[in-house]
């Protein structure tokens, strides 16, 4: 299965995820390199690129300062104990594609140092688009966006919680990426009603419902 297109834009609000003094970074899924290259513009760091895509590979080693062309899952302990001097593993929106991302933390809890931090973009499976898409049968893979066909896996706010707390990390930062979408206003007095009848509270279903992703911070509990 074809990967998720190559993009040469970085997200910012992860950038901003990583923490100040951060210098030693791998990053899972780089792509083109474009979030390294923003980092490296504002600091120095050793930034160590993992993709599983040669094509994407070659175009990253220009930003990163080392690259590993690896499927992160087929990736022996060896391979996490090399890297056990990372202050930062960053997943921009990564671990939604893996099979097993609970196992992929359980290996980097085993290495990463007491106060190193793993930093996350993840597809809100909450959105209120696909709670309308799910209602009216119309689940439709495509190329990209919350629906890419090469998503295994889905979280919302509370389940992504669940996937790192379950395996050793506290989620100390959890932001949510709101964009301008004019058509839910059409959509969320439903979700509201929904909630409602369920008898959940409709308000935090709502707050629920808005973000497109969520950026997050981790740090081992």
């Amino acid at each position: 299965m074809k990967q998720t297109p190559i993009h040469e834009g970085h997200n910012s609000d992860l950038l901003e995820m990583i923490p100040a003094g951060t210098r030693r970074v791998i990053e899972v899924g780089c792509s083109s390199g474009a979030l390294a290259r923003a980092f490296k513009q504002a600091g120095d760091a050793h930034w160590v690129g993992v993709e599983i895509d040669p094509a994407y590979a070659e175009v990253a080693e220009q930003h990163c300062d080392y690259l590993e062309v690896e499927n992160i899952e087929h990736c022996d302990s060896d391979f996490y104990w090399k890297y056990a001097d990372r202050d930062c593993w960053v997943f921009g929106d990564c671990l939604e594609h893996l099979q097993d991302p609970w196992q992929v933390l359980s290996n980097i809890r085993a290495v990463i140092p007491r106060d190193g931090t793993v930093v996350a973009c993840i597809p809100n499976a909450q959105h209120w688009s696909l709670v309308i898409k799910q209602a009216l049968g119309a689940f439709f893979y495509e190329d990209s966006g919350l629906l890419d066909r090469t998503h295994l896996r889905w979280f919302s706010r509370l389940t992504m919680t669940q996937l790192f707390e379950s395996q050793g990390f506290k989620i100390t930062t959890l932001k949510p990426r709101i964009f301008d979408e004019p058509a839910r206003e059409t959509f969320l007095p439903s979700i509201h009603h929904i909630a409602q009848t369920a008898g959940v509270d409709p308000e935090t279903v709502l707050r629920d419902s808005l973000p497109l992703q969520y950026v997050l911070c981790a740090n081992p509990a």
